[in-house]
């Protein structure tokens, strides 16, 4: 059975075809604006090309290779129960009234459409532990905020996942450090990824750009249209569902601290920081070796029970209450374990398809020519593979061992340049991926519309990922952090002066009164013939 399966994806094994059902989905999923068919369609196209023509060698890809595997895959299974796990918590926080609370204080304390955007970006960058977590924990915590400062769900789900992935791929102690130490085989992987943190130009410039787009109010693209429609739209501060009002501010942040506590100790617990003898590893080290979707899952469960209590205790809810919000958590949260699947799924048939072995055959076929420029050749490259398989970690895997082998012995600085470049490409592409879990989540998060999200948010990264391209082409001619980053930095600010000039200028003269004399002018000579 094994050596027909290899004979039937012979043909496409590791060639460009892996990569086109991936590419039919996302391109479907932007046209369509509809997720669920797109990804499935994605999937089917997969199945076909791995049975070529046998029925049930189709079947056989699409759903116990392809669905079924993956929903029933451990380190899917424990994701899709902290999603719940979260979900419940969220509910626990809207039933009690502590959001409601919260968003009474919010409205004392945070004055502004720009402060409310300020805090939830400030809360994303608190929140580095693992990306997961801080989609849905801000996403909770912020969104009566920016609904009752008439923020868009499409802006706020893009400062939700602008504050994800590129925060914890500059945290070393995160998930994405233990993952990436993990695939630097013979090397100091926390060494290399510290030292690769000021290289990470497309995070480093993503926060940078979320703040000057914030202060300099500038909006351009979709997100523009968004933004303007929200003002439109009336606040839905006193809208929220609340079967008990007795929650306080304390009822919210006390939960939220007990859930990065106990997660960030599920994580630790899981890499042997609490194991003894020759077992027992440091905290850091523990980080590195945690396993996130156990760790999390043990953490989030932890983290319901210990508020149940507090509710309890507070009479805040009874305890049929807070049991209703588990099954309540598991519906908001059924759409993006939907896409979750349909995403995994998707992965796993391309995956079967060879497109991680098509890709690495490009990276190390240019890896001795051109060597100056090679951080932004892998650049784009960690781009296209994330982009197009909807996975960061698995572009980790893919390039950095290459990335090692390459150039450890040839030019250690280069080397750390291009992990940089990696990394900071990988999680470009994972960010403007419809197909991308982290994507998926900023829109639960957000309670946004999955595609609505990625059409907004995809101008604003693709224009940080083409300033970090120049970065990378300085970096690998200077190698000097410094000044590549402070290229990158005046770029992005000196653009938005630029196009925040040019909108001022163009409503200035739209409404001059000359031009507002010459609107009126064909009117008047209709009316006279």
């Amino acid at each position: 059975m094994e050596q027909q399966a290899v004979e039937a994806v012979s043909f496409f094994h590791g060639t460009f075809w892996a990569l086109v059902p991936s590419i039919v989905a996302i391109i479907l999923a932007l046209i369509t604006k509809e997720a669920y068919s797109s990804l499935f369609v994605g999937v089917l196209i997969g199945g076909l090309f791995i049975s070529q023509g046998s029925f049930p060698g189709f079947l056989e890809a699409v759903f116990k290779n392809g669905m079924v595997k993956q929903v029933s895959d451990p380190w899917n299974v424990g994701i899709l129960f902290f999603l719940v796990m979260l979900g419940a918590m969220v509910a626990l926080m809207n039933k009690s009234g502590a959001a409601a609370a919260f968003g009474n204080w919010a409205r004392l304390h945070i004055k502004t459409k720009v402060g409310a955007q300020i805090a939830t970006i400030v809360l994303g960058i608190l929140i580095f532990v693992d990306d997961y977590f801080n989609c849905l924990t801000v996403g909770s915590v912020m969104r009566p905020v920016t609904d009752k400062f008439k923020i868009s769900h499409e802006k706020l789900a893009y400062l939700i996942d602008a504050t994800a992935a590129p925060i914890c791929i500059i945290a070393p102690v995160s998930s994405w450090a233990a993952a990436v130490t993990g695939f630097v085989e013979g090397e100091d992987g926390l060494g290399l990824f510290v030292k690769a943190i000021p290289f990470n130009f497309y995070a480093l410039l993503t926060i940078v750009a979320l703040f000057a787009l914030v202060l300099l109010k500038v909006d351009f693209g979709p997100m523009r249209r968004c933004e303007s429609a929200a003002d439109m739209i009336s606040a839905k501060m006193e809208e929220l569902n609340i079967d008990q009002a007795k929650g306080t501010v304390l009822d919210l942040i006390f939960p939220i601290v007990v859930l990065i506590i106990l997660c960030v100790t599920g994580l630790v617990y899981t890499g042997g920081f609490f194991s003894s003898g020759e077992a027992h590893k440091g905290f850091v080290d523990a980080f590195g070796a945690s396993d996130a979707s156990v760790g999390l899952v043990l953490g989030s469960f932890a983290a319901f029970f210990v508020t149940v209590i507090w509710y309890m205790g507070r009479r805040v809810l009874k305890i049929n209450k807070c049991l209703e919000c588990l099954p309540e958590g598991f519906k908001a949260m059924v759409p993006a374990i939907i896409i979750l699947v349909l995403a995994w799924s998707l992965k796993g048939v391309t995956d079967t398809l060879g497109a991680k072995d098509y890709v690495a055959g490009i990276v190390t076929g240019s890896a001795t020519a051109l060597m100056n420029f090679m951080p932004a050749i892998i650049f784009l490259v960690a781009i296209g593979l994330a982009f197009s398989t909807g996975t960061s970690w698995g572009t980790f895997g893919i390039l950095i061992p290459i990335v090692v082998a390459a150039f450890s012995s040839v030019d250690p600085s280069l080397m750390i340049i291009s992990i940089s470049a990696c990394m900071a490409g990988a999680v470009c592409g994972d960010h403007i991926s419809p197909i991308s879990d982290t994507t998926i989540m900023a829109s639960a998060g957000a309670e946004c519309d999955h595609v609505s999200h990625v059409n907004t948010q995809l101008p604003y990264a693709l224009c940080v990922a083409a300033i970090s391209f120049v970065c990378y082409i300085v970096a690998g001619l200077t190698r000097s952090a410094l000044l590549s980053l402070l290229v990158g930095i005046v770029l992005v600010v000196g653009g938005l002066l630029v196009l925040k000039k040019q909108r001022e200028a163009s409503r200035k003269k739209r409404f001059s009164p000359k031009n507002m004399f010459a609107r009126k002018t064909p009117a008047k000579k209709k009316a006279k013939n």
